[in-house]
């Protein structure tokens, strides 16, 4: 006899042996608790009405932006202001000398049929500032001297463009004056 054997010849200990230490060593991993869980617990699922709401300012943003008027748009919607501002200037009193006014008949008329050239010049001394939803749009425009007495009013016009609509934000003149 070598010592102590199992009276079965070992078997029966290879076999307990085996059961009580695998041959291939399994790991097993559990996830750490982080942060996130407890920071993201804050946030709910957002309700109907606020879907509702997100979407429709999506909506009018992307209406804003299709609507936005364009430097065309601008210069007739000028032109037209600037019709409206010369004849109120000149055709009032005082506007034009006395012997303009013997010369000119219709000073109202005489300005409004100049509109395109007017919105043509207000298209050329306008910038803009483009904000994708609305524009915004600053006018310099006037102070030349149209007879060697005469100088034409001058204009400083700052207009937001938004909707497909115009809104005067703020108007400057300094009435034309005799030298």
């Amino acid at each position: 006899m070598r010592g102590f054997e199992p009276p079965d010849g070992g078997t029966t200990s290879r076999c307990l042996n085996h059961l009580a230490t695998p041959a291939v060593s399994v790991r097993i991993y559990q996830f750490a608790q982080f942060p996130l869980p407890t920071f993201f617990s804050h946030f709910r699922k957002p309700s109907a009405n606020a879907l509702a709401t997100v979407m429709a300012l999506a909506a009018s943003a992307v209406a804003l932006a299709f609507t936005n008027p364009s430097p065309e748009e601008f210069s007739s919607y000028a032109g037209g202001r600037l019709v409206t501002l010369a004849s109120d200037e000149l055709c009032g009193d005082g506007g034009l000398p006395m012997m303009l006014q013997l010369w000119v008949k219709d000073c109202p008329r005489l300005i409004h049929d100049q509109q395109p050239a007017l919105a043509a010049l207000a298209g050329q001394f306008s910038r803009r500032f483009n904000l994708g939803l609305a524009s915004i749009y600053t006018t310099e425009l006037g102070g030349q001297n149209l007879l060697p007495t005469l100088r034409l009013p001058q204009y400083s016009v700052t207009t937001l463009g938004i909707a497909g609509q115009f809104v005067t934000l703020k108007a400057e003149t300094d009435a034309g004056k005799l030298e």
